[in-house]
């Protein structure tokens, strides 16, 4: 029976997630770790701050998990937020865990917390890349009304892999941002069409920034996790690698630097009927990009 990823909780999606009844959870909400900060703006706490850490199985594999809880405050991290996640990547280290499974939903860092949130995430990066270079693979799932931005869209692409549905989105800035900072003109973020063009999870996939498409159901991201846990291979973080992947990100501004709409960019790499690709079903649409869409190695 299928259930939507993107209208579940972070709580419900680690539990589909995860093998069923392996999730132990780590600094539960009974333990009320909150945030030092938001009380003294007289703002709400969450006794989790807003997400889940814990550790299960995926396929019979030992994995740390986390889970952002978009309904407080849209997933944003902060302090306490941020330190739950470096911890559980050092102990997925220290563990030496098959890997850890990040299900991402967040618009960045919280503003009442500035520069705790900003160090946090800071944290978060440098954590990940240690779980990699220790050869822990880590899996990055985007499904969530409120998609992933901010710093914390950096951090899903330091990640090995990353796991979106069509209704997910990926994107350093969110579109209000760019409309703030940038003007209507620049990016229209009440054109809910042009910024699933940009961020959704198809524009993603094509231009490599997503290694799986799935649909919007729980069970489907789990096959897909549990794929790419199995695929995992974790080589060693090299300045060679680094450099490579500043290449291609090179390359394509070289070469869609020049494009206005995410239309432009699928008509150059061949896609037949561009127009066509936001109606395309997921099986569909994965068949038709495979043959076009931009290596995530390339």
């Amino acid at each position: 029976m299928s259930s939507s990823y993107l209208e579940a909780t972070a709580r419900e999606r680690i539990l589909a997630v995860l093998d069923a009844g392996s999730f132990v959870e780590l600094l539960p909400p009974a333990q009320r770790v909150v945030s030092p900060h938001l009380g003294q703006l007289d703002a709400p706490v969450s006794f989790d701050d807003g997400v889940i850490i814990g550790e299960g199985t995926l396929g019979g594999q030992p994995v740390m998990a986390a889970a952002q809880e978009g309904g407080f405050m849209g997933g944003a991290v902060g302090e306490v937020h941020g330190a739950k996640l470096v911890g559980l990547l050092k102990r997925a280290i220290r563990k030496k865990a098959a890997g850890v499974v990040l299900l991402l939903e967040t618009g960045g860092v919280r503003l009442h917390e500035a520069n705790a949130g900003l160090i946090a995430v800071s944290e978060v990066m440098r954590a990940v890349l240690d779980a990699r270079a220790a050869g822990i693979p880590v899996l990055v799932l985007v499904g969530g009304a409120n998609g992933c931005f901010g710093g914390m869209g950096i951090v899903a692409r330091c990640a090995n892999t990353v796991i979106m549905s069509e209704e997910g989105r990926l994107a350093m800035s969110g579109p209000e941002v760019i409309e703030t900072a940038n003007g209507v003109e620049e990016f229209d973020s009440r054109d809910r069409a042009l910024v699933w063009r940009t961020t959704g999870g198809k524009h993603r996939y094509l231009i490599g920034d997503c290694q799986t498409l799935v649909n919007d159901d729980a069970e489907a991201f789990r096959d897909a996790a549990i794929a790419a846990l199995q695929a995992a291979v974790s080589p060693a973080l090299t300045l060679q690698a680094l450099e490579a992947e500043q290449e291609m990100l090179r390359r394509r501004i070289a070469t869609f630097g020049h494009a206005e709409d995410p239309m432009d960019i699928w008509a150059e790499l061949g896609v037949p009927q561009p127009e066509a690709v936001p109606m395309l079903e997921a099986a569909a649409f994965t068949a038709m990009a495979d043959a076009h869409r931009i290596p995530f190695n390339a």
